[in-house]
């Protein structure tokens, strides 16, 4: 049952899946962490792939940036494939002086300058927040891992190039922690729909003390990520 935007058949995705923006980082997680790794999808070069992880069955596929791009692979993977656990690992912008280079957070809720929740919600606020069951298992499979994760709101921007930079200092005063461009879509498309889903983000480089890091420090963090990801998939899966 190809969809206009993925050409997997029924069955070909598991019930949990990762969502990095990027497809060649959706090959590489198939490449470094699943078992017995295949191909299921390659429509407009968005790679996905289906394997497992220590006998749990897993797929990752890439969703490009921003909230469109994002919601239409999300919203195809929910309503056609029948996937269940959708978590997001990608990386951040930090704002909050209380997150640095190379933290791992895990978002509880996203803010955002988008419409699109309002649009779902009969022009209303929804309050976007990661299901609690993802957010406690990725918590306890990052601390078992020594890893100590930031827990709290991020913002999802529709602009990665934003002209009013200071909308930034409003941010800060609201205690938001990072900034990155797909959380609250993820969390206003998947509810109401039986469907579950958790961002968690690694801080690449910091808005307000302008460090960033480079490709093969991104690496090795996003490394840790998708560890914390994969373990707490194994813990929620009980």
């Amino acid at each position: 049952m190809p969809t206009p935007h993925i050409e997997a058949t029924a069955g070909d995705f598991a019930e949990a899946v990762l969502l990095p923006g990027d497809p060649l980082r959706a090959q590489y997680i198939a490449d470094s962490f699943l078992d017995d790794a295949r191909q299921v999808t390659a429509v407009r070069n968005m790679l996905g792939f289906t394997g497992t992880y220590r006998d749990l069955p897993v797929s990752v596929l890439g969703t490009g940036m921003g909230i469109p791009s994002a919601s239409i692979y999300a919203t195809e993977l929910v309503k056609e494939y029948g996937v269940k656990r959708l978590v997001r690992v990608g990386s951040c912008g930090g704002l909050s002086l209380d997150v640095g280079i190379r933290d791992v957070i895990l978002a509880i809720g996203a803010s955002t300058d988008s419409g699109v929740n309002r649009a779902r919600y009969d022009g209303m606020d929804y309050a976007a927040t990661a299901d609690f069951g993802l957010l406690r298992a990725a918590y306890e499979a990052a601390v078992a891992a020594g890893i100590e994760p930031k827990v709290g709101n991020v913002h999802t921007s529709d602009l990665f190039y934003n002209p009013k930079e200071e909308r930034f200092e409003v941010m800060k005063q609201m205690g938001i922690m990072a900034v990155e461009m797909e959380a609250a879509g993820l969390y206003g498309l998947v509810a109401g729909t039986g469907a579950r889903a958790l961002a968690i983000l690694t801080v690449s480089d910091h808005i307000t003390t302008h460090e960033s890091t480079s490709s093969a420090e991104r690496e090795r963090t996003f490394d840790d990520m998708v560890r914390i990801a994969l373990e707490g998939l194994l813990i929620d899966r009980g």
